[in-house]
């Protein structure tokens, strides 16, 4: 996998550009069949009489969201190019809905651009009975606000309920972005705005031009980075925090195994941690999730996302999914409790586990934790 998307930070892009970029970033959504498991495969049965996501959180302190997302990355296509079924994904995600979520995430680079086609097709009947929240990868002034006009299009809405920064732009001051942003705010076509894997300091100074209303990062069992310093920002400024691969691409759920080998463009199959030297010793994570969702008689997905709700009330996830099974196993987390005592002794264990290897390639994570350059 290249590294040239990293040189076209802040300049003009393509559509084949935003494709590679789009292979690249949050790419926690893109499972390929082969990897999947149904609902309740592992451990246990969705019960059909929980599929709601009953329980509201706020992001910022304002924006009230269901307490399980959508991602629909993966919608237009895979990473193997299958490309699956629009009127099922239109589907998957009008169920959702009627299923209580009414937070859904995609961004310009996800297709490229189709994604958010897909998802402003199907929510189109009830679009103002949920949130939307998209990303944008080009930073300039000039350019944002012409990228704004092309996702409210694509969208079929009048605004954007949560914009972010799909990643630092190492050429653009990020007072310059949130300047920006406060223009189309003022307008009306952006209500909230937020940052993906930003830098501490760039966090700090977007605020200080406008209060963020969640920081978008990757989370979960498999990667506990946001808790030392990015975690801890969101609570001293009050900003929410929204958990991308939450399921850890799958190996969460119990779908990859110590012989797994991942299909050419495939993502994981860059990062160190599912190399055939490290996956043995990572998978203790996943056998402890199993445990655990035997003895809650839940899913390993399910008992995953109970974890990530649990740790923060403003902590919103928002797992990717093209298979109906999976949407609503996953809602099903939102009815799963915990003691405390329960999670005493699962963080006890937990904490004995050592995940080796790096979460994404090196030119990915290159990307991620970047600060803006300073005001001029």
């Amino acid at each position: 996998m290249k590294n040239s998307i990293n040189k076209k930070a802040g300049n003009g892009i393509n559509r084949r550009d935003l494709f590679k970029t789009g292979l690249v970033l949050a790419g926690g959504a893109l499972l390929p069949s082969a990897c999947t498991t149904s609902a309740g495969s592992v451990a246990g049965k969705s019960n059909s009489s929980k599929q709601q996501v009953t329980t509201r959180r706020k992001l910022g302190g304002t924006l009230e969201v269901s307490s399980i997302g959508l991602g629909v990355q993966n919608m237009p296509r895979t990473y193997q190019t299958t490309i699956p079924s629009r009127p099922e994904m239109i589907n998957i995600i009008r169920t959702a809905f009627d299923n209580g979520v009414t937070l859904f995430d995609t961004a310009e680079v996800y297709g490229p651009l189709e994604s958010e086609r897909i998802l402003g097709e199907a929510v189109a009947p009830f679009r103002n009975k949920i949130v939307i929240e998209t990303k944008f990868f080009r930073s300039r002034p000039e350019q944002l606000k012409e990228v704004v006009e092309g996702m409210l299009t694509r969208l079929r809405t009048d605004r954007i309920d949560l914009l972010y920064q799909h990643r630092v732009d190492r050429a653009v001051p990020i007072e310059d972005v949130v300047g920006a942003i406060k223009d189309l705010i003022v307008q009306g076509k952006v209500l909230h705005y937020g940052l993906s894997e930003p830098g501490l300091q760039t966090i700090r100074r977007a605020h200080a031009v406008h209060p963020v209303t969640a920081i978008q990062n990757e989370y979960s069992l498999l990667w506990r980075g946001p808790e030392t310093e990015v975690i801890p920002i969101c609570e001293e400024l009050g900003i929410g925090f929204v958990p991308w691969s939450p399921l850890g691409v799958g190996f969460l759920t119990g779908a990859i195994d110590a012989n797994t080998r991942f299909a050419q463009g495939d993502i994981r199959g860059g990062e160190g941690r599912f190399s055939p030297e490290n996956l043995p010793n990572n998978l203790a994570l996943v056998e402890l999730i199993k445990k655990w969702a035997i003895q809650k008689s839940a899913t390993p997905a399910q008992i995953s996302l109970s974890w990530l709700l649990a740790q923060k009330p403003w902590i919103v996830p928002i797992p990717g999914t093209t298979q109906m099974a999976h949407m609503i196993e996953n809602n099903g987390a939102d009815h799963l409790r915990f003691t405390a005592d329960e999670w005493i002794s699962f963080n006890a264990d937990l904490a004995k586990i050592e995940i080796k290897g790096l979460r994404l390639p090196q030119g990915v994570l290159n990307m991620s934790g970047v600060e803006a350059p300073p005001k001029k």
